[in-house]
């Protein structure tokens, strides 16, 4: 990620809307400091892995109806006032429902009840464990870490605990937040 100068820090959220649409194709963020960060788009592997993450999860959603799924170019305002772009995110149906259709048009007031962050061949893992536990503290209920070059997951949870996986072997499961969901990792490996 490239930090942006700080007289950007001030931007209003409709401001920084625009600035972000300004920016297309590029992924950009603002941490609870006001810092504004850019990701250049991901590579084709990585890309390729997020689209498949993300089908498997809007499968199970179409099957269940039980909420509204997301991709990466998506972005939320969070508790925090930061403005994060998960890879992949859900939120429940009764929640979203209650979002207002004029917040829905820019970044949203709410924080996903999950989330997918994929390690990119260019990602730090330590920026990317700390904006896990972001994600956590803003009222993320499950939130999945991902690095398919290492085959490594990291499950977040709401009550604070992180789960390492050493390998892809094992499927994940939604757990009580996305209730069915299985992603088995291991059938996405190159």
């Amino acid at each position: 990620m490239i930090p942006i100068p700080a007289k950007y820090l001030n931007l209003s959220e409709a401001a920084f809307f625009e600035f972000c649409r300004e920016m297309s194709p590029y992924r950009i963020e603002r941490d609870e400091e006001g810092k504004i960060y850019i990701q250049e788009p991901a590579g084709t592997y990585t890309g390729g892995f997020n689209a498949e993450v993300t089908t498997e999860i809007s499968i199970w959603n179409r099957e269940n109806n039980q909420g509204k799924v997301f991709d990466s170019s998506t972005g939320y305002t969070l508790p925090d006032g930061s403005v994060r772009s998960p890879d992949s995110s859900w939120i429940a149906k009764a929640r979203w429902d209650n979002v207002a259709q004029e917040d829905r048009v820019r970044f949203a007031h709410i924080s996903p009840d999950f989330v997918i962050e994929i390690k990119s061949y260019s990602d730090r893992l330590p920026e990317l464990q700390r904006k896990m536990e972001r994600y956590i503290h803003n009222g993320v209920r499950l939130a999945w870490l991902l690095d398919p070059e290492q085959q490594q997951a990291w499950i977040y949870r709401q009550d604070g605990s992180v789960e390492h996986r050493n390998s892809f072997d094992e499927p994940l499961y939604g757990e009580d937040v996305l209730r069915g969901f299985e992603l088995r990792l291991a059938e996405m490996k190159d």
